[in-house]
């Protein structure tokens, strides 16, 4: 099995309904993100896929979420911002493309709030 991963940044505000203390109230993150996609088999051009091309379409994900406040992007104007959902959306978003590239290979998210918090998203 191959695994190859990219990671990103961006700075967003949000606040979590029904947790509890601090974070019900509005406050900023710079989230880190590291998406890993695993193979089998290598592409033609021996790569599980181009490091370049990987990062330009988390970029693109991420642009979406990058400086907003996140309980008033998409789905998060319904659901609740958590480290979680934002894995499940960058994982849905980064699925789609890679779908439409061909790609099939397995995909796993994490997201950092912090340098000690981490959430993951991936299908089995």
């Amino acid at each position: 099995m191959y695994e190859v991963s990219v990671k990103d940044h961006f700075s967003a505000a949000h606040s979590l309904k029904e947790i509890g203390g601090g974070c019900e109230r509005i406050h900023g993150h710079n989230f880190k993100v590291e998406v890993f996609l695993k193979s089998e088999e290598l592409l033609p051009d021996s790569t599980v896929m181009d490091f370049r091309k990987l990062k330009s379409h988390l970029k693109d994900v991420i642009d979406i979420l990058d400086h907003t406040i996140l309980n008033e992007v998409p789905p998060f104007d319904v659901i609740n911002p958590s480290s979680e959902n934002i894995a499940r959306f960058i994982y849905d978003e980064m699925r789609k493309r890679l779908d439409e590239l061909s790609i099939s290979g397995g995909l796993r998210v994490d997201v950092w709030e912090s340098d000690n918090s981490r959430a993951s998203y991936y299908e089995e």
